[in-house]
């Protein structure tokens, strides 16, 4: 925006900026954001700043491409930092890495020092860089199949509101059959099992999961493996409680995820993303309204994450952020326009930073439309100065103290005092390896899970198959064998009689013994009955 420089129009000006910065002239401790733009003209003596306690109450950063919303997450990073609340940052382009190394002072900063009354001095800050799965520089991100849950393994499968579901009773079965899901070989055996001879019955017990619907699941976690989504998951299982650390000088620890390396992954890293917060609201206790936040976590390319979500996903995304303030964690999404976050997650946000808006077409004009109606009242024509915000100039408004919404401010934003750009590989890679956490997570280790267990239940049950076969067998062979011998038996010739046999068996033989059969009983009954042969 071009600025005025004529006194005594600056000074005719001054009535309404007064009153918009009376709004954001808070007690407590604050982080500077920039100064006031008032038609036209930049107001230094009147600093925009948002209260240290309201950033656990949620907050937008919006813009087009090109806008600085970068250097705006970099900017509100480092202050955190500096007044000890850890940060987390997705760094998509690979360009935020520069704020574990001092800046460059140049003339542009310079300029823009001297413009919002700020002293700009080169400060690196302390940094943990982190990859997902160790895919790019960094310290491996890792989930169990089981933390990422049902609900967020669909949202990166692609799945159906009926395929979730059926998704979520696979879990409830492996829970059940204790066959822990650690990555996703141990998903794809249950599944496999599940749509098996052996595991029909199974499925037909957990009620309501069809053999099409577990197949369809099958192939998707298949193909989502050959895309290399299987170095995501697995253990060691990352610690959300690692985030929460400061450095030794007392320092906020910034710990920034790096993308680069997966950026052909949107769906994926902006859910893995979602996985990290999740775990954190289920661990962290109940703290309630701090006099600083625990950890401000920003979402960067929120639309990611909303895209195709079922309304499972979405209720849980508002339960997560409606509930992770009281536990002390601030929620910044960072995305293009308002409309690209769901109603009800906006209605938490209570802090606003919007860069530049484009309308070159008319979605362009009615998104700009709908972004004017989701800020209060204000006396700035907001349809006009949205498109004529210049790079590194936002429209803000913040919660007060007191929990009010601060009067609409065109601001110009500070500069980041550590490096706008990316640090050299070979440095980043050193502050990798010089992490502690480094020995801790490097290594994935595979231990016996759902695959191994199944595994040697189906090699067992194959086992057992193979005996029972061969045991059949060889009782098939052993009766043929008996029914072969009683065959051979029947059709063998007679052996030639013997002499003894032959002269016994003749006629004569026959003959000669009926003969003296008869008179031997003769002799026997005259014996018997008393009579006598007569002499001569």
């Amino acid at each position: 925006m071009s600025e005025s420089t004529d006194p005594a129009t600056m000074a005719d000006q001054t009535g309404p900026a007064d009153k918009i910065a009376a709004g954001y002239a808070f007690t407590g401790p604050a982080l500077d954001l920039g100064a006031l733009l008032w038609d036209g003209g930049c107001l230094p003596e009147h600093q925009i700043r948002i209260p240290l306690p309201m950033l656990n109450r949620h907050g937008l950063v919006a813009g087009a491409t090109g806008t600085g919303k970068t250097k705006t997450l970099q900017l509100v990073a480092e202050q955190l930092s500096a007044n000890g609340v850890p940060v987390f940052l997705a760094d998509i382009k690979g360009d935020v890495s520069g704020i574990s190394a001092p800046g460059a002072a140049n003339e542009k900063v310079a300029a823009r020092a001297k413009d919002v009354a700020q002293r700009w001095e080169a400060t690196g800050y302390p940094c943990e860089f982190y990859s997902l799965g160790g895919i790019g520089p960094g310290i491996p991100l890792r989930s169990t199949v089981t933390s990422f849950g049902p609900v967020l393994m669909s949202k990166v499968l692609q799945l159906n509101q009926t395929q979730e579901q059926s998704l979520g009773l696979i879990f409830h079965y492996a829970d059940l059959k204790g066959l822990e899901l650690i990555d996703l070989k141990d998903l794809r055996a249950v599944v496999a099992f599940l749509v098996s001879d052996q595991g029909k019955p199974e499925l037909k017990g957990i009620g309501g999961l069809s053999t099409v619907t577990a197949g369809v699941i099958l192939r998707a976690l298949t193909a989502f493996e050959q895309q290399g989504a299987a170095e995501f998951f697995g253990e060691p299982e990352f610690d959300t409680g690692e985030f929460l650390r400061t450095a030794a000088d007392g320092r906020g620890m910034v710990s920034v995820l790096e993308l680069p390396a997966v950026q052909d992954k949107p769906q994926l890293f902006s859910t893995f993303l979602m996985w990290l917060l999740a775990d954190l609201f289920n661990d962290l206790p109940e703290v309630g309204d701090l006099e600083r936040p625990k950890l401000v976590f920003f979402f960067d390319e929120a639309h990611l994450l909303f895209n195709g979500a079922s309304k499972a996903f979405l209720d849980s995304i508002t339960q997560t952020v409606r509930l992770i303030r009281s536990k002390g964690v601030g929620v910044f999404f960072v995305t293009q326009t308002p409309k690209d976050v769901p109603g009800d997650v906006l209605a938490q946000l209570g802090n606003r930073v919007q860069h530049a808006l484009r309308a070159f077409t008319p979605d362009d004009a009615k998104a700009l439309k709908a972004t004017v109606r989701t800020f209060p009242h204000s006396d700035y024509d907001l349809e006009e100065l949205l498109t004529g915000l210049g790079t590194g100039e936002a429209v803000i408004t913040v919660l007060s103290e007191n929990g009010a919404p601060t009067p609409v401010a065109a601001t110009r934003l500070r500069a980041p005092q550590s490096l706008m750009g990316p640090v050299d590989p070979a440095a980043l890679d050193r502050a990798v390896k010089a992490s502690p956490l480094w020995s801790r997570y490097a290594e994935p280790v595979d231990r016996e899970s759902a695959y191994e267990k199944i595994s040697a239940e189906q090699a067992a049950a194959e086992a057992r198959a193979e005996a029972a076969a061969a045991a059949a067998e060889a009782e098939k062979r052993a009766e043929q064998a008996e029914k072969e011998a009683a065959r051979a038996a029947r059709s063998a010739p007679k052996p030639d009689p013997s002499l003894a046999e032959q002269v016994v068996g003749s006629g004569l033989f026959r003959s000669l013994a009926r003969s003296i059969g008869t008179q031997v009983g003769r002799e026997i009954s005259r014996s018997i009955f008393g009579t006598a042969r007569r002499r001569r």
